[in-house]
């Protein structure tokens, strides 16, 4: 979690961590961080803490916020920081975003284990094999490819199983009404690179 430390002539004062969303800086007792120095407004700044990011906002300020020797309005808190008020320092410490880089970075990472790898091989074969076969024997219903691959010639058994071939009919589109008979042990729909799907018989 970030936080504040407090300086005034090298002399730390205090800490303040950052766990309210909106933490004032001021001269006047109800601030969060009071800093009770005539070079200081009675309300002079805000730091508004969103998860692990802090903003910096003067509130009008006689004497203006300076951060890292830049005088500004509204400024993006960065780890060591330093925030100057008169003769007062608020040095950020948030050491947190570049844990959490790391983390984000190993979450975007697949592990994969010796048989994932395997696995993964077998799933990305069947996806490819409707693009090879979209070369040949490929019937185009519109922008639909229908492929029903290539296979050697039925046996006795294939021929009185062709009798009872299913079929897919279009309901719709310019080619609705016409059918398909399910003939082949792979039959693949789609347009190959683009979406394809694969009908089986068993």
């Amino acid at each position: 979690m970030a936080k504040l430390i407090l300086s005034m002539d090298g002399l730390i004062l205090k800490e303040i961590t950052l766990s309210k969303e909106r933490t004032t800086i001021g001269r006047k007792p109800h601030n969060d961080i009071q800093i009770d120095n005539l070079a200081v407004s009675g309300e002079h700044a805000v730091i508004v803490t969103i998860l692990q990011d802090s903003f910096l906002e003067d509130l009008g300020s006689t004497n203006g916020t300076v951060v890292n020797g830049q005088p500004v309005k509204k400024h993006f808190l960065q780890n060591n920081d330093i925030i100057e008020l008169g003769k007062y320092k608020l040095k950020y410490v948030n050491e947190a975003p570049a844990a959490q880089a790391k983390a984000a970075d190993f979450e975007r990472t697949m592990v994969l284990r010796p048989g994932a790898v395997k696995a993964a091989a077998s799933a990305a074969a069947p996806a490819a094999a409707p693009a090879a076969a979209a070369a040949g024997g490929a019937k185009s219903f519109g922008d639909t490819v229908v492929n029903q691959g290539t296979t050697t010639a039925p046996g006795p058994a294939a021929k009185t199983t062709a009798q009872r071939n299913a079929a897919l009919q279009l309901l719709s589109g310019p080619n609705a009404g016409k059918e398909l008979d399910l003939t082949k042990p792979l039959t693949t729909l789609g347009k190959p690179g683009v979406q394809v799907a694969v009908i089986t018989r068993r």
